[in-house]
């Protein structure tokens, strides 16, 4: 291997350590992934549970009277699902993708 690919492939390895912080390996297999997200208390933990069960129903079954007749609060709180979302979304995998690019598909 040439010096020049050695380099690539180390500056690869240290990008993806880098970047790559959104799974992480459950076991030595690498067949399965763990992805944290925080709350701040179980309380909160069981809110965005119940607020992401409550936009299902909805989903599901297209009828917000569904829900009322369950949970006298009928609104859901969007933003506390949002919040879990954004928790999982891979940004710095993007941000890799654009260190990639730079460093092997630009020079083509």
């Amino acid at each position: 291997m040439k010096k020049n690919e050695m380099e690539n492939e180390e500056k690869f390895k240290k990008l993806m350590r880098y970047y790559f912080e959104t799974l992480k390996s459950a076991n030595k297999e690498n067949e399965q992934y763990v992805a944290k997200v925080t709350f701040s208390s179980y309380y909160e933990l069981g809110c965005a549970i119940n607020e992401m069960l409550k936009l299902c129903i909805l989903g599901v079954d297209n009828d917000v009277h569904k829900i009322s007749e369950t949970d006298i609060r009928t609104t859901i709180n969007l933003s506390l699902i949002l919040e879990v979302v954004h928790q999982l979304f891979p940004l710095d995998a993007f941000e890799f993708l654009d260190e990639i690019d730079d460093m092997f598909l630009k020079k083509v």
